[in-house]
């Protein structure tokens, strides 16, 4: 019986881990098939506190991974698929094995949705991304593009102004998902311009494997054109990863966790955090945040369990 068991091991997990080791808990982390989240994708960091020249995305989460581990957390790359709660403990299913736990913090993040282009994943990091707010800023006076029709794209589309010298929203309809205001405030900056019943066929790299433009396709007409840009910011929405405990707890109509009281579920012992539940910031700093606020949850939770067994 393990007395916690934190499922991922992105900014959320390894945060838990890190608060959860210190307090003597010697959490079990199971890692799952992609350690470290969606940093580990992430070239340069450069809005985590404490970094003032910015961090690779990697070495963040290797820096995390390592501090865990002096202070007694435990690694496995088993990957959650099943989950049960029981009146006592909870278990988890992880690589065809049941787990046993007192007290479960799932961590699993969320997967952001792509193209399913060829070199996509080479390119994720160098001019392919899905996240304005962590890599906007690199992209300063060039032309950008921006994927997708809901209030996603069209906020990131409008953000990105900021830095870019234009923004060329793709989108393979010919009118805005978003709602009214997100519409109004894109068709009023001059610096984005709309690309209507338009889809990306092909990502094309430089030499160096960076981005330097895509291949467009008007799905009408089928006429295709090359159009240059730095980088693509694909804004299609988020996957989470909570396969394992759909009709089990609570979620919301997307399959995002719902968590009371900050990281706490219905069920006593089990906890959440980051972007498992989180679709509104999606940062590495507030998914550090709920990891830690889950870790001193379900240190509590521990406490108050043996105190009432000692009664």
């Amino acid at each position: 019986m393990e007395k916690v068991i934190i499922v991922g091991s992105g900014c959320a997990g390894l945060t838990a881990a890190i608060y959860a080791a210190r307090a003597n808990l010697n959490p079990l982390v199971l890692e799952g098939r992609q350690p470290g989240g969606q940093l580990s994708t992430t070239t340069l960091v450069e809005n985590f506190p404490g970094f003032s020249e910015g961090i690779d995305g990697p070495q963040l989460i290797l820096n995390m991974h390592q501090q865990a581990e002096k202070f007694g957390a435990r690694f496995s790359y088993a990957e959650v698929t099943d989950y049960e709660a029981r009146n006592d403990h909870i278990r988890v299913m992880a690589d065809d094995e049941w787990l046993e736990t007192q007290a479960l913090i799932i961590a699993s993040g969320a997967s952001a949705r792509y193209l399913g282009l060829d070199d996509e994943e080479k390119l994720i990091g160098h001019g392919l991304t899905s996240c304005a707010t962590c890599d906007g800023a690199f992209y300063k006076n060039v032309p950008v593009a921006v994927v997708g029709g809901g209030d996603s794209a069209a906020e990131e589309s409008t953000f990105l102004t900021r830095f870019a010298s234009k923004v060329y929203l793709i989108h393979r309809r010919d009118q805005l998902r978003a709602s009214k205001i997100m519409q109004e405030r894109v068709f009023a900056n001059k610096k984005i311009e709309p690309i209507w019943n338009t889809v990306i066929t092909k990502y094309l790299p430089d030499e160096k494997g960076e981005m330097s433009g895509v291949r467009l396709r008007n799905v009408k007409t089928n006429e295709e054109h090359d159009l240059p840009v730095a980088c693509v910011f694909v804004a299609i929405g988020h996957d989470p990863n909570t396969r394992a405990y759909q009709g089990k707890l609570e979620t919301d109509p997307d399959g995002y966790l719902i968590a009371r009281k900050l990281v706490e579920s219905k069920h006593p012992g089990v906890f959440i955090a980051g972007d498992v539940a989180d679709r509104v910031y999606k940062q590495a700093v507030t998914a550090a945040g709920s990891g830690c606020a889950a870790a001193i949850e379900a240190e509590r939770y521990l406490s108050d369990l043996e105190n009432s067994k000692a009664d």
